[in-house]
């Protein structure tokens, strides 16, 4: 928190997932020596490797380098940047976005066993899912599905 009680701008970066993690490796001089560019601002660095590359003329591999990426995340962000825009370059979470195998007939199948036994462990019932319908599920995922499922009342 700053002085008057509000977050810092690296509070903010890290808050929306644009604090650049390897912000000691920019060596672009204009991120060394001038306060409006900062090295933590990972949507900055990388809009400024581009810009380098397209209007400066420079390399890709010297501005991959200036701004700590490799060649290939050049390419991806430029990728991003000519397709979205500047949101492009806002890193995507990774992963599954949702409990993606345990769809509403599997947790069907998984209340039907429940409902016959009561006392199956999760361990159990994993086994029972990868066996009907060929997929391996964690037992902790099918107990937080389950629990999702029955917070919902379905």
């Amino acid at each position: 928190m700053s002085k008057d009680g509000q977050p810092s701008k690296c509070e903010i970066l890290r808050q929306f997932g644009v604090l650049h993690a390897a912000a000691e490796t920019v060596r672009d001089e204009l991120f060394l020596g001038n306060e409006f560019f900062d090295p933590q601002d990972l949507v900055q660095v990388k809009y400024e490797m581009l810009r380098r590359v397209r209007v400066d003329g420079r390399s890709v591999v010297q501005a991959a380098c200036d701004y700590g990426f490799s060649r290939t995340a050049y390419y991806q962000a430029l990728s991003s940047f000519e397709q979205q825009g500047l949101p492009g370059l806002i890193p995507k979470r990774p992963g599954p976005r949702h409990a993606h195998k345990l769809s509403d007939a599997v947790l069907e199948f998984v209340e039907e066993q429940l409902s016959s036994d009561e006392l199956l462990r999760s361990v159990a019932l994993a086994e029972m899912v990868r066996r009907k319908f060929g997929f391996t599920v964690h037992p902790r995922s099918i107990e937080r599905a389950l629990a999702r499922h029955r917070k919902k009342g379905l």
